[in-house]
């Protein structure tokens, strides 16, 4: 096989399997970002409101990501050698365990909205609506646990339609119900709701979604389903094994999402506007980011499936070949980040400092797309895929909690910087982080077979 075909072969498996998962996480951040459009139009208060009440779901979806990303491992590798018995145990494991995180997260939204949402304010008017606003959508995330522990063992079996398609119609579900909750339809008889509405309209889309994948996956029969008695076949040394490899994913991601929910209350506390600013910036971005995510998610596949399927040397090359495409991607894509940037006003209903605000931020963010796209490579694609989840989970957060959080700590609170600089500071991790990766990849200590061949 020539070179060319081999490049051709390597092009076609990664988008065959990135794009659906591309479009998959664009949907999702289309529903957010619709979310926010519509509770945009009823002010600044409200939009920082709903992104302090998305911070708690937030947390719950890095820690769902977390235990789903560690078990993806097995999956995938189990996937690379054709076990099907394993790929359903720890399939298991992990709906068991999202499901169970899942109630105690509904449970603090539920009970103690008041107290989770003072972490990141002291404004009483915010508090209230995002009170108003976390009550309701807390209902969704056992939801969120079994749609999500059902797509990621999807994805690592290379089935990637059936979760573009349902988030699609989540998507259009949740347009249609945040325009009829948020603002009221006599008609019908429905009252304007605000920020209320558009928690409720999460909840409805949220369970259609589910019922969706759930029914779906078991009348086509997706291997990650079978017998109950299936999903409970594992032994106490593949619990051992399992929590060897996943722990440090799940813990990777808790603290991951405890610095990204730090970050957040440290612009919190830089002013409601600042914050404002931030979660709009964070909605846009997301319109190109999720290009990274879905190419992770791939590359983590791909990998996994060769190393499951004994191919090392098929690994590595595959490999050296992501290490340059996703910065070169990165650089290319961020500069997309410009001209949505000039588009915020006709967008957002907020005041014109506030998009001054957010435009500046975006110019930091577009300068480390680069090394941000690397470093997800590195950190989900690579180490993760090849079981050194170690070493990931160190990186990952290393930099952030020893030089990023306590930059931007002080850029706040000693410095008193504006908000574009508290953004670099935050960002100053990204660097060390592809630096560390680099050296690893060329190492070759990344590589590791959990499942055995």
């Amino acid at each position: 096989m020539t070179n060319k075909q081999l490049l051709s072969g390597f092009y076609k498996t990664l988008f065959s399997i990135a794009i659906p998962i591309i479009l998959q996480n664009l949907l999702q951040t289309f529903i957010n970002m619709m979310d926010t459009i519509m509770v945009g139009r009823l002010g600044s208060v409200e939009i920082a409101a709903v992104g302090l009440g998305n911070q708690i779901f937030f947390m719950l979806i890095m820690v769902v990501f977390g235990i789903s990303s560690g078990c993806s491992i097995f999956i995938s590798q189990f996937w690379g050698a054709h076990n099907f018995k394993g790929i359903r145990k720890t399939f298991g494991i992990m709906a068991l365990v999202c499901i169970l995180v899942s109630l105690l997260f509904m449970a603090g939204g539920l009970f103690i909205p008041e107290r989770l949402l003072a972490l990141y304010t002291k404004d009483e008017t915010v508090i209230f609506e995002g009170v108003r606003y976390l009550k309701i959508a807390a209902l969704s995330y056992p939801l969120l646990a079994i749609a999500s522990s059902c797509q990621m063992g999807f994805r690592s079996t290379e089935h990637v339609l059936l979760p573009m398609i349902t988030t699609g119609i989540s998507f259009v579900s949740n347009v249609i119900l945040n325009a009829l909750f948020i603002f009221g339809f006599e008609p019908l008889g429905i009252p304007k709701m605000g920020v209320a509405g558009a928690a409720l309209a999460t909840v409805i889309s949220r369970l259609i979604e589910t019922f969706i994948t759930v029914i779906v996956g078991f009348v086509k029969k997706y291997e990650v389903f079978g017998t109950v008695k299936e999903f409970f076949s594992f032994d106490r040394a593949f619990i051992v094994k399992l929590l060897k490899v996943g722990t440090p994913v799940l813990l990777s991601e808790t603290f991951w999402g405890l610095g990204i929910t730090t970050q957040n209350s440290i612009f919190a506390h830089a002013g409601t506007d600042s914050f404002a600013a931030f979660s709009i910036m964070n909605t846009v971005s997301q319109l190109t980011w999720v290009f990274f995510i879905g190419m992770g998610s791939a590359s983590s596949v791909i990998l996994g499936k060769k190393i499951g399927a004994g191919d090392d040397e098929g690994a590595r090359a595959y490999t050296h070949r992501f290490c340059w495409f996703f910065p070169l991607m990165g650089g290319l894509i961020g500069l997309i980040l410009f001209p949505l940037s000039r588009l915020l006003p006709l967008v957002f209903n907020v005041a014109p400092h506030i998009i001054a605000i957010t435009q500046s931020m975006m110019l930091v963010l577009m300068v480390m797309y680069p090394s941000r796209a690397f470093n997800m490579l590195i950190i989900v694609g690579v180490c993760r895929s090849g079981g050194d989840t170690v070493f990931a989970s160190l990186i990952d957060n290393g930099w952030m909690w020893l030089i990023a959080i306590p930059l931007g700590c002080a850029a706040t609170f000693l410095w008193n910087l504006p908000p574009w600089a508290i953004l670099f500071c935050l960002e100053s991790e990204q660097m060390l982080k592809t630096l560390f990766g680099l050296w690893r990849v060329r190492s070759g200590k990344w590589l590791h077979n959990v499942v055995g061949k």
